[in-house]
């Protein structure tokens, strides 16, 4: 039985493992939405979320496109290689419906499949 949470350990919390994926990274891209990855040795991917305010005025709709990008990657953590991974929102994304949000992060998670 595989478990799908999000625990503490899924995430990228301070700057370093931030500066470590903006260093050196592999990136899958749409003009909504950017996807950086680099390789990790912790068996388990995690995640980090960069949405400016610069580019989605309003925080709560930030915080739904934030909802979006956890539970996408909670759902498909045990696919995922073993990377750490930072999802950058454009300006674009406030325009789509959030189930096409979700269609398009399900396909460029797809690419990291292991």
């Amino acid at each position: 039985m595989l478990n799908y949470f999000f625990k503490k350990k899924l995430r990228l919390l301070k700057p370093i493992n931030f500066k470590y994926v903006f260093k050196k990274h592999d990136i899958q891209k749409t003009f909504e939405l950017i996807i950086l990855g680099r390789p990790n040795l912790l068996g388990y991917p995690r995640l980090g979320i960069n949405i400016p305010r610069k580019n989605i005025k309003y925080a709560y709709q930030r915080n739904v496109i934030k909802r979006l990008i956890r539970e996408t990657f909670r759902l498909l953590q045990h696919k995922l290689a073993s990377m750490d991974f930072i999802v950058i929102a454009k300006k674009n994304i406030i325009f789509l419906k959030n189930k096409n949000i979700i269609n398009m992060l399900e396909n460029l998670w797809l690419k990291y499949h292991q």
